[in-house]
């Protein structure tokens, strides 16, 4: 596992396998909503999810 610390968007440690990177749906990406930074993606407009699924 990564030692980089999740965001409250993070479905899982980036590197996880099984897991991607995809566009903050709260700030579309961009990592500030309103001027500030995106809590929810910790300002960085990407966050880690699964991928794939049955």
């Amino acid at each position: 596992m990564s030692d980089t610390p999740t965001n409250p968007g993070d479905q899982a440690a980036p590197g996880t396998p099984g897991t991607g990177e995809n566009s903050c749906p709260k700030c579309g990406g961009s990592g500030t909503i309103d001027g500030a930074e995106c809590t929810f993606c910790g300002g960085t407009g990407q966050i880690v999810e699964g991928i794939g699924g049955a």
